[in-house]
């Protein structure tokens, strides 16, 4: 006679034991012969033999006693009905629910023995609530059974510390883990812990590091644990040496500089980590393969590499075997039948004897920054469905044949244009950037050209615009997706202070809203402070310095006018006063005031190609001076002077983002012509006073501006820039305009020399507008020129700033007259600086710089300088 009992002990957290009386109660009180027998009982099941269990009372592995009630045959299993199922243990978890997991019903038909009992342990343990759980057989009413759940709950986390670690590191640790408070404790939630906090560790390189979970009875919370997690770091593993084998074609300097991550610990190298972390290890062996693959060593593979404990860190030990150095022969086409093999051998660029370059082939074949590859010859032109394949038909000693395999298919036709994530940004903003319209066919280049577009708008995060072609391979057509992410982008200048009795308030206000709506000017609820998602551009800028100076500033651009092309239509006002203050009587005595009004108009332009823009502007300004005194032009102090520049400017980029470049060019060429009003005023210019002169401005202005961006390692870029200006008058008998011509030195924003009508170009190095010709040094230069060199590397590039530091060498002159002008006798200069680029208030940087030449006449303008910028500096 025994009780039926099934079984899972918390020992294991996944083995299911189904017992009955449970062997391991026999194994301790019987001996090894009668083991034996009873093993041999089991062979002879088929016999009917029932197997009978001990008469006086034992606990099982559930820790309950039970004493036998009724014997069971396991060969011939009788159907029982379920009368009854309680619950013996469960403190905290309710008893319905948990008969509910276990799929048994009252009235539900089940076999002893049999597999429903089994079934319904494992679907319990499932749920991780449970340390032990089992199911016995309570009693039997005639053909009636009842069953009795046995089980331990397992706690709950309240709470969990780390102790052996800085504080810092404690918050660190908590975003690592998984541990959440009320959440059931078992051994996997421990195991993972743990894990996850040697591999933090081990990934800043403290290899030897140690966890240690201790639980602990919560005694303010029922069945409740907290955890106490002793970590101990241990010593940062440096890498001592690192000592390569079996090369001879490369040197041992080559190929360490390719384990990126793996570097040799220098004390001289303060900039260079040289912690062992074994996942960038393995990353770095397969970089070194691939740079053999890359010099033609096809067959190069590492032989053996081992990591060894020494003093103060480990040494790694590598041994390669180089192979044979390979070199292309014959390359051959097939399945071509839209372009000749002449041409695609071509485009390809891989010529017989060439070295092999599985990585350039690669480029070759899919994507090449420098040129035109095989899939873009293709793709450019609809075949969405092309596809290439080089396979190497022969390897001969140091040769191998390239066959290039082609499936063409047919050309796709663009379906549907879909764009999702433009919150405020409205769908027609996106459309109309749009180069893959439905109708035409697919183009690889097209797309591209949209995703350049779409970051340069401003509104979407650059680093996160998706296109995804759905190809409909039934009809041949395609759905291109677009996917952008909404960033904020209007802007917000706000600064302020108190510069003492004589010059008072000094501050800034400005702002300018980069995605404004007109159009929904009544639509209330869409005012995030002012309506958006039209594209158009409102900008309000206030600047004071006291009583000294104050400036005014009001700008709207439409970019799409009429909202068919892309005509930008803009319009801008300015008012600026520069009050000359009495240092005895602090009161004013003149002033020098300019007002001004422009309105421009552009258009994108087809030719050449769609990266040229046309603009062309109109602008009135009136310079007044009333007794002032403090700026030399050409020695006039008093009157009105006016001045109406027609301006247009040829343009060319094609950079790819406008916070942080990395491929592309721009180019500039503009002229502003003043009416030639020197041929219809009736005046002696040759007598007459120079506040009669210069009553209405005269000039001519041209400017060239280029910058240009290429990669040289991953993120690192390379930036060119130069800047050239040059200012005329249209009679020699007319002196060229006082007004607009060009002082150079220091950041470039000006300040208050803006109002003077100046045209402020920045050179680092030098105090602000110290660099002007020394035979005019109040009025300015009239020819100049710039050259600027940049490493850029960035620090983070994402929605909330983006950050990047640079370092650079430039130099730049400004000369009095034309035939004065030396292209290369520059005022030079190099340095260091930062950008941090925030949506709410734009580009603001810092620089670093040391002027290298003296200034005639200003021995201490170069030097040693810190510069501030705030925005985009054009020049």
């Amino acid at each position: 006679m025994k009780k039926l009992r099934y079984s899972t002990h918390s020992l294991s957290s996944y083995d299911f034991m189904y017992s009955y009386n449970s062997l391991h109660s026999i194994k301790n009180k019987y001996s090894i012969s009668f083991v034996f027998f009873l093993l041999i009982s089991f062979l002879f099941l088929s016999s009917s033999v029932s197997v009978f269990a001990q008469t006086t009372p034992f606990k099982g592995l559930g820790g309950f006693e039970t004493t036998s009630t009724k014997d069971f045959d396991y060969a011939n299993p009788k159907e029982y009905t379920i009368g009854g199922i309680s619950v013996k243990g469960a403190s905290y978890l309710d008893p319905n629910a948990l008969i509910s997991l276990t799929g048994l019903r009252i009235g539900d038909k089940i076999k002893l023995p049999g597999e429903d009992i089994g079934l319904a342990i494992r679907k319990l343990w499932k749920q991780g609530l449970l340390g032990d759980v089992s199911i016995e057989v309570d009693k039997i009413e005639a053909e009636k059974v009842f069953l009795k759940l046995i089980l331990t709950e397992r706690p709950r986390l309240s709470r969990f510390e780390f102790t052996g670690i800085p504080k810092g590191q404690k918050s660190t640790l908590k975003d690592k883990v998984t541990l959440v408070r009320g959440r059931i404790v078992n051994n996997v939630i421990l195991k993972n812990t743990e894990v996850a906090i040697k591999q933090h560790y081990i990934q800043k390189g403290f290899r030897n590091v140690e966890v240690n979970i201790v639980q602990k009875k919560d005694t303010t919370l029922a069945n409740s644990v907290r955890l106490e997690i002793d970590v101990n770091k241990g010593k940062k593993v440096r890498i001592q040496d690192i000592e390569i084998e079996g090369n001879a074609a490369i040197t041992d300097k080559k190929l360490k500089r390719k384990l990126k991550k793996t570097k040799e610990y220098s004390p001289l190298n303060i900039f260079r980590s040289s912690k062992f972390i074994p996942s960038e290890f393995k990353n770095d062996k397969k970089s070194l393969i691939a740079y053999y693959n890359k010099e033609g060593y096809r067959d190069a593979y590492i032989i053996s590499d081992t990591v060894k404990t020494v003093e103060d860190g480990v040494k790694i030990k590598m041994t390669v075997n180089e192979g044979n150095k390979y070199h292309y022969r014959n390359i051959t086409w097939s399945g071509n039948y839209i372009h000749s093999d002449t041409l695609l051998n071509s485009v390809l660029g891989v010529r017989k004897g060439d070295v092999y370059n599985p990585e350039d082939l690669q480029k070759r074949m899919s994507y090449n920054p420098t040129g035109l590859d095989i899939t873009s010859l293709y793709m450019d032109d609809g075949y969405l469905f092309f596809n290439v394949q080089p396979i190497e038909v022969r390897v001969d000693n140091d040769s191998i044949d390239i066959e290039m395999r082609i499936y063409e298919g047919d050309q796709a036709t663009i379906s549907k244009v879909i764009v999702t994530g433009n919150t405020r940004t409205r769908d027609h903003v996106i459309l109309r950037e749009v180069y893959t319209l439905p109708g035409q066919k697919f183009s690889r280049s097209a797309l591209l050209r949209t995703q350049q577009q779409l970051s340069q708008l401003g509104y979407f995060d650059a680093e996160t615009i998706g296109i995804n072609p759905i190809p409909n391979v039934a009809d041949g057509t395609v759905d291109i997706h677009y996917s952008v992410e909404e960033k904020p982008n209007d802007q917000i200048e706000l600064s302020g202070g108190w510069g003492g009795g004589a010059i008072g308030f000094i501050g800034t206000l400005g702002l300018t809203f980069n995605n404004f709506s007109s159009s929904r000017l009544l639509d209330f609820s869409s005012w995030s402070p002012l309506p958006q998602g039209d594209g158009q551009q409102v900008s309000l800028r206030f600047q004071a310095s006291g009583r000294q100076f104050q400036t005014y500033s009001f700008s709207f651009t439409e970019p799409w006018l009429g909202g068919k092309k892309p005509n930008s239509f803009s319009v801008s006002l300015q008012h600026s006063v520069q009050n000359q203050i009495s240092s005895l009587t602090r009161e004013s005595t003149g002033n020098f005031q300019v007002s001004g009004i422009t309105l421009a108009l552009g258009r994108r332009l087809r030719v050449p190609d769609n990266y040229f823009t046309l603009s062309n502007s109109l602008a009135y300004l009136r310079y007044g001076l009333n007794n002032y005194t403090r700026a030399n032009f050409r020695n006039i102090t008093d009157g009105s002077f006016n001045s109406i520049v027609f301006n247009t400017t040829l343009s060319r980029s094609s950079v790819d983002s406008p916070i942080y470049p990395r491929n592309g060019a721009s180019i500039s060429l503009s002229v502003g012509l003043t009416p030639p009003f020197s041929s219809f005023r009736n005046i002696n210019y040759e007598t007459a006073e120079d506040s009669e002169i210069f009553k209405f401005v005269e000039y001519h202005k041209w400017m060239f501006d280029n910058s240009w961006y290429t990669p040289i390692v991953g993120d690192l870029v390379f930036s060119a820039r130069s800047h050239m200006g040059f200012i005329g008058s249209y009679n020699k008998k007319v002196p060229i305009s006082p007004f607009e011509r060009f002082i150079l030195g220091g950041s470039g924003l000006g300040f208050g020399n803006l109002l003077l009508g100046s045209d402020i170009v920045g050179l680092r190095g030098y105090e602000d507008n110290s660099v002007v010709p020394s035979d005019s040094r109040s009025e300015g230069g009239v020819a100049y020129n710039k050259f600027v060199m940049e490493l850029r590397y960035p620090v983070t590039l994402n929605q909330a700033a983006s950050i990047f530091v640079l370092a650079f060498a430039e130099g730049g002159n400004n000369w009095s007259s034309f035939k004065t002008f030396q292209p290369f006798d520059l005022k030079r200069s190099a340095g260091v600086g930062a950008r941090i680029f925030m949506p709410a208030f734009g580009l603001l940087g810092i620089d670093w710089a040391y002027g290298f030449d003296q200034i005639p006449g200003n021995p201490n303008a170069n030097g040693a300088q810190f510069h501030f910028t705030i925005g985009q500096m054009i020049r």
